[in-house]
């Protein structure tokens, strides 16, 4: 079943995990309804993609409106395509909200036990991954490239869950929008780290197409990866959306040939309702 559902023209949510767990906000932008132009034209929400910055914030300020979650609370990474994950708290709100250089460096994926705080990472065909611990409260969000998918940040992100008293069979994922493997083609180099990280696993999320290119499965990768940390499949859900294919919803890195805006993707529990 597809865990997207668009709330309004700015962004899909997560219904499913909101509707269980009242006061979760969980969603992904769309690239519609914003005020930056050009190459970036709609709801970009990346300041380091060369947007105008008051453009991006308006964009901020306009989607915070809709999800009813101050953009004083969001938090932000750099998001260099490593594996560091971030457990982040209340004291952290503000973090990368308003501006690019108080983000944190080095990050892509934050984690949170607490509430009042949003997660925020930007996307364009990257792999977005959603995380939850219903029980225990625990939240993250992460960000997987191909580089980050092998590096293993999905693996990272259930080894914090489980430091933090989880355990991998209370974790649920989304793999959320981002390219498909029919419009993601990679070179031996990429392949060969690919098969280092599953090897052994059957399903291999990639097929040769001609001698030296390969299409990549991002979302399957990162499923495969789940699964070996412990993730159960049926707590694992993919979405059907591509960030290239579906260009009237989003930005692609690849479809725009590098140049354009950055969706978000967003999780955090608020102050008044959850408990």
């Amino acid at each position: 079943m597809e865990p997207f559902k668009i709330k309004t023209p700015k962004y899909f949510a997560v219904e499913s995990w909101m509707k269980e767990s009242p006061g979760l906000v969980a969603g992904f932008s769309t690239k519609s309804g914003g005020v930056s132009q050009g190459a970036f034209s709609g709801l970009n929400f990346g300041f380091h993609v060369g947007d105008h910055s008051l453009s991006v914030l308006k964009n901020r300020e306009l989607l915070s409106q809709d999800v009813e979650f101050p953009l004083e609370c969001w938090i932000g990474a750099e998001q260099t395509h490593e594996v560091s994950v971030q457990t982040v708290t209340k004291a952290d709100k503000g973090k990368g909200s308003d501006r690019y250089e108080t983000s944190f460096p080095r990050t892509d994926g934050l984690f949170t036990v607490e509430k009042g705080i949003m997660l925020t990472l930007c996307f364009a065909d990257c792999v977005p991954l959603f995380f939850i611990d219903k029980d225990k409260g625990f939240i993250g969000v992460a960000h997987a490239g191909w580089k980050g998918s092998v590096g293993g940040i999905a693996k990272e992100m259930v080894s914090v869950f489980v430091q933090n008293g989880s355990h991998p069979s209370a974790i649920s994922v989304i793999i959320g929008p981002s390219i498909c493997k029919k419009c993601y083609i990679v070179d031996e180099r990429v392949i060969k780290l690919v098969e280092k990280v599953l090897e052994g696993v059957e399903k291999k999320p990639y097929n040769q197409i001609n001698t030296v290119q390969y299409s990549l499965d991002l979302k399957e990768l990162n499923k495969q990866i789940l699964l070996r940390a412990g993730v159960q499949q049926a707590n694992i859900t993919l979405t059907s959306y591509c960030t290239s294919c579906n260009s009237e919803y989003f930005y692609s890195h690849r479809g725009d040939k590098g140049n354009t805006g950055r969706m978000l993707a967003f999780i955090g529990w608020k102050e008044e309702l959850h408990s």
